[in-house]
């Protein structure tokens, strides 16, 4: 038996029961579709977390106190630490560092109140984080030297407070009870929930330290970015960075109280957790894929069962095992293949619908639906149906004609 002959038998076997054979395919459809889903959503995640990390630069190293049992007397970072960074001759491959302290404040505008992430910054900080303003100004060395009381807001932060992220520089807000006036707002960079970049106040570093933010000692800041003069001048500098914290801290060569991390760290970091939540959406999925397939070896057994007399005479008439197994094994193929091939348009449906959802709750998600996927989920499909096919079909092929024909 030809290919082309057990594709037309299997066709109009499986025609000859519409029903049944539809709902078979409906557990390969559910199955393919999950799997494609899932993945792409997966994918989709990964991209997005990985984009917002590169979107920052490639070129940025991020220092920040290390606090463990075996740093002796260690000693926090300064704006001190900062301005020796800054230093061209002792660090010629920085092109910039942004000292930067953090903390939780209060913020209000009349009856309107949140809790809020202000970040003390310098002039230097919107270049290295890649920051840009919708309208107004950007923090600039006067109001460092001042201590003055301005803030720059993000949008989420200024839609919750002013009920709009327009028209509201030369406003108001209180911080922690204190006003500050609104000089500029940022543009949104998405995201929510914790850690939300949209919903956050920025206010020049000097007024952080000396009235919101009160650290050990006065000049201490949290952490401190830095950017090199190129991604390939990246290990060169944080070498640098090395040196001169050792040398100002008095620290041995394994004894650092500081950490010095590069976006590859994070972007490391960031793809492996990714990776991890797609296979394990991708496995979930896999089990209704798994569950179709035994679908298909129960409809095949009953199949078996209902055709036993055709078996029967199939073989008195001449037919050998051989062609029996692949008359059966064709039938579950055409099963899963054309369960596939719905699976997959049903998957990508699933996937767009996610990411207009998501696109429209602002949630910087774009399901991605790589050939990869579907050919990986269309070759699953097909073993499934294969492999579930073939006891079922091994089970026809070896009936005995005479027992055949004498069923009932």
């Amino acid at each position: 038996m030809n290919a082309v002959q057990a594709l037309i038998e299997a066709l109009e076997s499986l025609s000859a029961n519409k029903l049944r054979s539809g709902l078979t395919i409906l557990g390969i459809v559910i199955g393919v579709a999950a799997v494609i889903a899932m993945l792409s959503i997966g994918q989709g995640a990964q991209n997005s977390v990985t984009g917002s990390i590169e979107g920052i630069g490639t070129n940025l190293l991020f220092v920040m106190q290390t606090r463990s049992e075996d740093v002796r007397n260690p000693k926090p970072l300064t704006m001190a630490d900062a301005d020796a960074l800054s230093d061209s001759l002792n660090a010629p491959s920085l092109a910039a560092v942004a000292p930067i302290l953090q903390g939780n404040v209060d913020a209000a505008v009349g009856s309107e109140k949140s809790s809020v992430t202000v970040s003390g910054v310098t002039p230097v900080y919107a270049g290295v984080m890649n920051e840009t303003l919708t309208e107004g100004e950007f923090i600039n060395q006067d109001h460092m030297l001042g201590r003055a009381s301005v803030a720059v807001i993000g949008p989420d932060t200024a839609t919750n407070l002013f009920g709009s992220e327009f028209g509201v520089v030369g406003e108001t807000l209180r911080v922690n009870g204190q006003p500050f006036r609104v000089i500029g707002v940022l543009k949104s960079k998405g995201g929510s929930g914790f850690g939300n970049q949209d919903d956050r106040i920025l206010v020049p570093i000097t007024t952080a330290q000396t009235r919101l933010i009160h650290r050990e000692t006065r000049n201490q800041v949290d952490m401190i970015y830095t950017q090199s003069v190129s991604a390939e001048a990246t290990a060169q500098a944080q070498e640098e960075i090395a040196t001169i914290l050792r040398s100002r801290h008095n620290t041995g060569l394994n004894a650092d109280d500081f950490s010095i991390y590069s976006q590859q760290d994070f972007l490391a970091t960031a793809q492996t957790i990714t990776g991890v939540f797609t296979i394990f959406l991708g496995g979930i999925a896999a089990i209704s894929l798994l569950v179709g397939g035994i679908g298909i070896m129960n409809i095949m057994l009953v199949s078996v069962t209902e055709r036993t007399r055709e078996i029967g005479l199939r073989k008195a008439l001449g037919a050998r095992k051989e062609d029996i197994l692949v008359q059966f094994l064709s039938e579950s193929a055409v099963l899963s293949l054309l369960g596939g091939v719905v699976g997959i348009g049903l998957g990508w449906l699933i996937s767009f619908v996610v990411g207009q959802v998501a696109s429209a709750s602002g949630t910087p998600i774009n399901p991605a639906v790589g050939l990869d996927t579907i050919l990986l989920a269309t070759a699953f499909s097909t073993a499934i149906g294969l492999f579930f096919g073939l006891y079922p079909a091994n089970r026809a092929a070896s009936l005995q004609p005479v027992e055949a024909l004498r069923y009932e």
